[in-house]
């Protein structure tokens, strides 16, 4: 037989099946932005985005800012609007990216004043998370550092009173509504509808009586008309139950119960009741000389509802059952990556506490986010992180300066795609970095919050990614940052993307630069 003609290994054939399934890497493009600031505008302190969330569906979004105030949006894009004969005659189908408007805006919290401690709570809202939807409605969260809310957001009929008793054929701008009856509150009544304008000295006549006053008392009628407007009212208020500032909030599966976190207790709440909570994390020791780690944040599996996660600011994440007991001190899982010998600094612990966690939609994996990396953890491993994303590491001979500043304890926030391939976090100067989570993937990109968001766009480094060992099957990749720091570009502390939020089931991403929430598609 000929060895040209031999057939080609089993491994380069598994190979190049590999690289044919591997997703490409995505081309992103600007969207829309809300709140978009002029070039030399200041930026109001109260109009800072502090919080971004999508609904379950993605056909909602929620922001919070520090001023107290939650702005919804809405979908417009008619994903399904198209009828079967026009979706017939297309050829091919026409890719459309979410669209959304303005819906409403509320006053979720205001500034409040603690005298007991002398402590002032501001009305920055932490954290928002979406309810189950009924009637047509829509339920969320809101806290604040020390309350949480629980809203109801719908579409009322306005109300009008009409059918008055006075004759108002005279009047030219009486339309028959409640807002011109005021004109004869100057006058006293007498009975049957007579009016003595003598002794009030009532000068108005634009609405006048029949002689000898009227015959018959005509009752107000209340008449709901075709108008819609959206009023939010608040239902419940979860107060009095954190000794320390709240730092996240997440519901339940269930659609019943959600959970507040604060440094040291993480208490259970049911929705419909308000004045009772359940403490079932405790981390407080009895000496508080003796606290070596806070809670930062916790979040719910996604489809187990006795499942949850908490992080801590020494990097670990503790998986709890909370059907092993009413206070959860043990904990069924930890997670944790184990330092090299002789890499410790003073900074090690800092740059290790974790701020933010979310589970992947398949409740499988969970990522996390400290200050220099993301890492991706699967539930069934606990060796150490399945893959490993530098965000930050240009950053690490700046340490000291950024220890002096205050910057190295940024709180920056992380999110996972629908379909758990990609993976995405905030950094500096406006910047949010997108990385494939997929075993041999190299996408790594780097985009700015504007309109053109590949203006920052950089090389990635040529090197492929380093597997650490088969068992983990960790991938580092993203590693040094060439457009930032090694090529003297400089970065901006003070422009930081803290906030962003993937859409559940498409490829679109809502980050917040200060007061301007962009969003973009790929």
């Amino acid at each position: 037989m000929d060895p040209s003609s031999s057939s080609k290994s089993p491994d380069h054939d598994d190979r190049s099946e590999a690289e044919a399934t591997r997703p490409q890497p995505l081309e992103w493009r600007f969207a829309q932005v809300f709140g978009e600031r002029a070039a030399g505008e200041d930026v109001q302190e109260v109009d800072i985005i502090s919080s971004i969330e999508f609904d379950k569906i993605g056909d909602h979004l929620a922001t919070g800012d520090r001023g107290g105030r939650v702005v919804l949006f809405e979908r417009t894009d008619s994903r399904d609007s198209a009828t079967r004969s026009e979706l017939e005659r297309q050829d091919y189908p026409i890719a459309r990216h979410p669209e959304f408007r303005y819906k409403t805006e509320f006053q979720s919290h205001e500034p409040e004043f603690d005298y007991l401690k002398s402590l002032e709570i501001e009305e920055k809202i932490n954290k928002i998370k979406w309810c189950q939807t009924a009637n047509n409605a829509l339920f969320l969260l809101s806290t604040n550092d020390k309350t949480i809310k629980y809203w109801k957001v719908q579409e009322k009929k306005v109300k009008r009173i009409s059918v008055m008793n006075l004759d108002t054929s005279q009047s030219s701008d009486y339309n028959g509504t409640a807002s011109s009856s005021s004109s004869s509150n100057s006058r006293a009544l007498l009975p049957n509808g007579g009016c003595s304008e003598k002794l009030y000295n009532c000068t108005n006549n634009d609405l006048s009586f029949p002689p000898g006053g009227c015959s018959s008392l005509r009752l107000p009628v209340v008449v709901t008309g075709q108008d819609l407007n959206l009023v939010a009212r608040c239902r419940r208020v979860y107060a009095h139950a954190h000794d320390y500032h709240i730092n996240s909030i997440s519901n339940n599966s269930d659609g019943e119960t959600f959970v507040s976190v604060d440094d040291l207790r993480i208490n259970l709440w049911n929705l419909e009741i308000s004045n009772q909570s359940f403490n079932i994390v405790d981390v407080k020791p009895a000496n508080m000389e003796d606290l070596t780690e806070v809670i930062t944040c916790a979040e719910f599996h996604p489809t187990h509802c006795h499942t949850l996660a908490y992080s801590s600011s020494k990097g670990s994440i503790r998986l709890i059952d909370l059907r092993q007991s009413a206070l959860c001190d043990n904990h069924a899982k930890l997670f944790e990556e184990h330092e090299a010998p002789g890499s410790r600094s003073f900074f090690t612990e800092i740059i290790a506490s974790v701020s933010d966690v979310k589970f992947a939609r398949d409740g499988r994996h969970i990522l996390s986010r400290d200050y220099m990396t993301l890492k991706l953890w699967d539930l069934n491993m606990d060796s150490g992180p399945v893959a490993t994303f530098q965000v930050h590491e240009y950053l690490r001979p700046k340490l000291c300066d950024l220890y002096e500043n205050d910057s190295i304890f940024d709180k920056f926030e992380c999110c996972l795609s629908g379909d758990g391939l990609r993976v995405a976090t905030g950094s500096y100067s406006n910047l949010f970095r997108v990385f494939g989570c997929t075993p041999g993937s190299a996408e790594a990109t780097t985009l700015e919050a504007s309109r053109n968001p590949m203006m920052r766009q950089v090389a990635n480094p040529t090197r492929p990614a380093r597997t650490l060992t088969s068992l983990t099957r960790a991938v580092r990749r993203g590693g040094e940052n060439p457009g930032v720091d090694g090529n003297g570009n400089s970065y901006d502390l003070s422009t930081k993307l803290l906030h962003l939020a993937w859409h559940p089931t498409e490829n679109s991403i809502a980050c917040a630069a200060a007061n301007s929430l962009y969003m973009y598609y790929a």
